[in-house]
């Protein structure tokens, strides 16, 4: 991170500053993509708890918590560069840039109503570590409530883009909505708010949010969640595939 203060030059300085911003955000995905590294601490943990070494379980449980929140940071820096980027114009004084991004990811962090703990994806570790041993049990404290979601639920609302017709695991460029969370394929949502002369209403069916260009990115979850999405239809597949060949087994010693 630069963290010394420069003074900004009077012609093109804005723009230059945009496009550092921009190339620093991309270099600090590597911190955000932490996040993958979920899906392998999840399966781990799954075994472990089938065999019962509940210490070791909880061990995985606690460097869950400490990577999303590691990623929530990253992701809160990213955005920082990202607005700063945008915003920022040259001038004769001498500007602070650490102290700068510094002010804007407290803001954002002011901002945010993140806990660890409360996270989708905490959420389903915990429920592969609950099922292992206890499937089709409600988890404590759950017992009470209409709908228990599963490991299979997600923070993705829909299964398809409302403008292409793809399913949302098959986009190319998908891009998500932060007001709404509903997602796009990015050039099909780029020329659909084209084409609005006016406010511009998301495309989904019953949605009342407006969509505003800014607020419609690939945020540092989308393509996480959606190869996770991804990866569950593929084993659902290959279970229904074992399945197939088991019957045709059965009926051919019948």
């Amino acid at each position: 991170m630069a963290s010394a203060s420069t003074t900004a030059p009077p012609d093109g300085g804005g723009g230059r500053m945009s496009v550092a911003a921009s190339n620093l955000g991309r270099e600090n995905q590597t911190l955000i993509d932490l996040r993958k590294a979920l899906g392998t601490i999840k399966m781990m943990a799954e075994d472990l708890e089938r065999d019962n070494r509940f210490e070791m379980v909880k061990e995985l449980e606690d460097a869950t918590l400490e990577l999303l929140a590691a990623s929530d940071d990253a992701a809160h820096f990213s955005s920082a560069l990202q607005s700063i980027g945008m915003n920022y114009r040259s001038g004769n004084e001498a500007t602070d840039f650490k102290k700068l991004i510094e002010k804007e990811v407290i803001k954002l962090k002011e901002q945010s109503s993140f806990v660890p703990q409360s996270h989708p994806l905490f959420r389903q570790f915990k429920e592969v570590i609950w099922n292992v041993h206890h499937a089709g049990e409600p988890m404590p404290g759950e017992e009470q409530e209409e709908v228990i979601m599963t490991t299979s639920q997600s923070n993705i609302l829909n299964i398809t883009c409302p403008l292409s017709g793809k399913p949302v695991i098959e986009l190319e460029n998908p891009v998500r909505s932060m007001d709404c969370k509903h997602i796009y394929e990015e050039q099909a949502i780029k020329h659909y708010m084209r084409t609005r002369r006016t406010r511009c209403q998301c495309p989904v069916a019953g949605c009342p949010k407006i969509l505003e260009g800014e607020r419609v990115t690939c945020d540092p979850l989308l393509r996480i969640e959606l190869d996770e999405m991804r990866a569950r239809s593929n084993r659902t597949t290959e279970s229904h595939l074992v399945e197939d060949f088991t019957e045709l087994d059965d009926n051919e010693d019948d």
